[in-house]
């Protein structure tokens, strides 16, 4: 599908230089005397690389659309991953590096959904959080107020996190996977 220069928008996938790259960043310009124009950030999905390169409004170019579908994650082999589909029973390796930092919070049986580009896997995207309990952390200190400080936590995984200072060692957290942030106290 086509679209204008002027509708590129973040999270897109377009076709740029016969390669599929993720809109990551644009921003509209319109300098002093010229035509306004499209100034966009680009990453190469498959081979990481970025672009940075402006689109006039009169430019058209090609949108991909990606399929997506629900899979559960069933186990590790070698250097893949093992994605079962959630309807067809079908099973498929996805290499690690395709979920980068992320890896460290898929769990068996989790629900991901899968990105493809004519059959081909390019993308996973996992839930927006976990719950996780605490491996390990400081002593609560006594008097220690709830705001302002944070301290380093690791969790049952492995993953660092900042956690409030009030909580300890076996209790159960929300975090939220994209920046490994502490949500709240999970709810059991």
């Amino acid at each position: 599908m086509k679209i204008a220069g002027n509708a590129i928008r973040p999270g897109m996938v377009l076709m740029y230089k016969d390669k599929l790259c993720l809109v990551i960043k644009t921003e509209h310009r319109t300098p002093g005397n010229l035509r306004a124009f499209n100034q966009v950030e680009l990453q190469d999905i498959i081979g990481g690389t970025k672009y940075n390169d402006r689109f006039s409004a009169s430019e058209m170019v090609e949108r991909v659309r990606l399929e997506q579908k629900a899979y559960q994650y069933l186990y590790e082999e070698g250097e893949s991953l093992v994605f079962m589909d959630s309807e067809s029973y079908e099973q498929v390796n996805i290499p690690k590096e395709l979920l980068g930092e992320q890896l460290e919070f898929l769990e068996p049986n989790m629900s991901v959904e899968i990105e493809s580009h004519e059959g081909r896997p390019i993308g996973v995207t996992m839930p927006e959080t976990v719950v996780m309990a605490i491996r390990e952390t400081e002593p609560t200190v006594k008097g220690q107020t709830a705001s302002g400080s944070y301290k380093p936590a690791i969790l049952e995984n492995g993953a660092r996190v900042m956690v409030p200072p009030y909580l300890s060692e076996g209790e159960r957290i929300v975090v939220r996977i994209a920046d490994r942030e502490y949500v709240e106290r999970a709810k059991d």
